[in-house]
C-alpha cells in the first residue's frame, strides 16, 4: 500500500504531462505517481515514462472508466487525483493530503470557483455551466459543496474502495461528490488557483453534450439517493394536472349538466392513480435507500478495519 498515490487520467496531454508528473514529484516526494494512458495517439506515454511516471493502460474510452480502473488496482492511504492538462497548481497538494491523512477527511476538494477559474476560463458556457451544476446540487442535496466538478482531489482509502463507479465520462466528478455528501462522509475544501489550458493544449470536454449528460446524471442521482421527495413532487405535478383536466369536465357539467369530455374525465382519472401510485413507490423505495445506508456503513467499518491492519503489518510504503 502506498502512503500517497497521485493519480493522472491522460488522453492525449504530450504538451503538458512532464511537467505535471515533475510538480507532483516536487511537491509530495514520497508519493508514487501513476499516468493512466487512455487510448492515446499522441507522445503522452513516451513523455510520463521519462519523467518517471508508473505508466499503466485503461483502453474502454471515457474518464469514468479511467478512474475505475486506477480505484480497482491503486490501495493508498491518500489519493490525489489531478487533471493531466497542467491547469491545476501542486502548492496545494500537501495541504489536501494532510487533511486526509491527519485530519480524517474522506475527500478534499480543491475549489477552482473561488479563485481565478470564471476569469482564466475562456470558455462561457463552462463558466454558466459549473455554476449551475453547483447551485443544483447544494439545493437539491442540502449541501454546500464550492466545486462539483473540479478534477483536482485527495481522497481516502475508505471513500475510493466504497465508491461504485457508474459513469462513463467526465460526469464521473459530479457522482463522485454526490456520493460523498448523500452518504455523509467528510468533505473538505481547499481554495485553488486554476489556469487555463496552454496553447495548443485543447479541452475534451464538450460543453453541450457533456453538460447535459452531467445535468441528466444529477436527475436520475436525485431519483436514486432521494426517492421519496423525487416521486413525491412527480405525485404533486400529476395530481395538479389531474385537478385541472377534472375541473374544466366539471364547470362544463354544472354549466350543461352533461358529461361532455368523457375522455378527459377518464384520463384524469388515470393520472390521479398514477399519482397515487407514484407517492407509494417513493415510500417503497425509500426504505430501500435507508437499508442500502445501513449496508453502506457497515462496509465502511469494515474498510478501516482493513485499512488499519495494514498499517500494523507495516504495509504501507
Amino acid at each position: 500500500m502506498d502512503k500517497i498515490a497521485v493519480l493522472i487520467p491522460c488522453y492525449n496531454e504530450e504538451k503538458t504531462i512532464e511537467k505535471v508528473v515533475n510538480d507532483a514529484k516536487a511537491a509530495l516526494p514520497e508519493a508514487v505517481i501513476y499516468v493512466y494512458d487512455n487510448n492515446s495517439t499522441d507522445e503522452t506515454v513516451k513523455k510520463a515514462e521519462a519523467a518517471g511516471a508508473v505508466v499503466r493502460y485503461e483502453h474502454m474510452q471515457g474518464k469514468g472508466h479511467v478512474i475505475r480502473r486506477m480505484f480497482r488496482e491503486i490501495d493508498a492511504l491518500c489519493y490525489i487525483m489531478i487533471d493531466g492538462d497542467d491547469t491545476y497548481p501542486f502548492e496545494n497538494a500537501r495541504e489536501m493530503a494532510d487533511m486526509v491523512l491527519n485530519e480524517n477527511y474522506d475527500m478534499v476538494v480543491g475549489d477552482r470557483l473561488s479563485s481565478t477559474y470564471f476569469t482564466e476560463n475562456k470558455r462561457l458556457f463552462h463558466n454558466f455551466g459549473n455554476t449551475i451544476v453547483r447551485n443544483s446540487i447544494n439545493k437539491l442535496f442540502g449541501c454546500e459543496i464550492k466545486d462539483i466538478m473540479t478534477g483536482y482531489r485527495a481522497m481516502s482509502y475508505e471513500f475510493v474502495k466504497s465508491y461504485p463507479v457508474l459513469s462513463k465520462g467526465f460526469e464521473i466528478e459530479t457522482e463522485m461528490t454526490i456520493h460523498a455528501v448523500f452518504n455523509q462522509m467528510a468533505v473538505g475544501n481547499v481554495v485553488v488557483e486554476y489556469r487555463d489550458r496552454p496553447e495548443g493544449s485543447q479541452s475534451k470536454l464538450n460543453t453541450y453534450s457533456d453538460g447535459a449528460k452531467v445535468l441528466t446524471l444529477i436527475v436520475k442521482l436525485y431519483k436514486n439517493y432521494k426517492p421519496f421527495r423525487f416521486f413525491t413532487w412527480l405525485a404533486a405535478i400529476m395530481t395538479l394536472v389531474a385537478m385541472v383536466m377534472f375541473a374544466y369536465v366539471f364547470a362544463r357539467f354544472i354549466n350543461s349538466g352533461l358529461v361532455e369530455n368523457m375522455p378527459t374525465l377518464v384520463v384524469s382519472g388515470f393520472i390521479e392513480v398514477a399519482a397515487v401510485q407514484s407517492f407509494f413507490n417513493g415510500m417503497f423505495l425509500s426504505d430501500m435507500v435507508t437499508k442500502n445506508r445501513r449496508d453502506f456503513e457497515l462496509r465502511l467499518n469494515e474498510l478501516s478495519h482493513e485499512k488499519r491492519k495494514m498499517i500494523e503489518n507495516d504495509e504501507v510504503k
